[in-house]
């Protein structure tokens, strides 16, 4: 008995059915964050102290911790851009090991290295520095966790500069600090862009590092994801405005950097890196 063949329609079609499940188990619980409060107590809840607190830290702490990433990864990301150095596969493994332990973890080591009776607890509190539960903290806890995706970027935008551009400009008499910034850099900029905005997104959800080193006072040290968590105790519709609030930044900033990427892509179809 032969089989009739299944026509190309026919398995395009099951495809979507198979996508049905896991779509509908992502929009759902955002939906349903949406439909929890309504248009009116968003509003008023967003006029709350509280919230605009929250908000305001969060946008200024991960935004700092963006410029002290760029500041201090960047170096890190173009050493991890040539493979051939000797201790590449040690540094390449540190840089991702923020991004496979659980926050809390990096919140107590955090707190075990800087905290008052930390490794560098005594030297930092006799020049009168005090970093736990301060708004260092919660940059040094975004820091922490969110700069390896910047850093991963950029090495990848670094390695994917042609080699002969680099040797071009040294015989022209370029150093290597102007190789980097006239040559590297610009031809790096889109990965260099979006991991800094990926770092920002991240930063900007960082909950279980702050909350240990950084502590969760309002006004003070309590981002947006700690006044979700306070909210859930004191305020439901506090957390629920905030969460929404988180949903629509990481919605818009994956948009648009998915949007900026392809039409880069569009416009250098030759280039595979991006």
């Amino acid at each position: 008995m032969s089989s009739r063949p299944v026509s190309a329609h026919s398995l395009k079609i099951s495809w979507k059915v198979l996508l049905l499940p896991f779509g509908l188990f992502l929009i759902l619980p955002l939906l349903a964050l949406f439909l929890r409060i309504s248009p009116a107590d968003l509003w008023q809840t967003l006029n709350q102290e509280q919230v605009t607190q929250a908000l305001s830290l969060s946008l200024f702490t991960s935004l700092t911790t963006v410029l002290v990433t760029i500041l201090f990864g960047t170096p890190v990301a173009y050493y991890l851009s040539h493979r051939r150095y000797r201790f590449y596969r040690l540094v390449d493994t540190l840089v991702d090991l923020p991004t496979v332990l659980p926050p809390a973890v990096a919140g107590v080591a955090l707190l075990a290295a800087f905290g008052r009776r930390g490794l560098l607890g005594g030297p930092l509190e006799s020049l009168g520095i005090s970093l736990p539960f301060t708004q260092a903290a919660v940059i040094m806890a975004q820091t922490f966790i969110a700069a390896p995706l910047y850093i991963k970027a950029a090495a990848l935008g670094f390695s994917g500069v042609d080699c002969e551009l680099r040797k071009a400009a040294a015989l022209d008499g370029a150093s290597r600090w102007q190789t980097f910034r006239y040559i590297i850099v610009p031809m790096s900029w889109v990965a260099l862009l979006s991991g800094a905005v990926m770092t920002w997104a991240r930063a900007l959800g960082e909950f279980g590092a702050t909350i240990i080193f950084a502590g969760n006072f309002p006004g003070r040290t309590q981002t947006m994801p700690l006044a979700i968590y306070i909210g859930f105790e004191i305020d439901l519709n506090v957390a629920l405005t905030l969460a929404i609030i988180m949903v629509c930044l990481a919605f818009l900033i994956l948009v648009v950097v998915k949007a900026f990427l392809h039409n880069q892509v569009e416009l250098n179809p030759n280039d595979s890196d991006f």
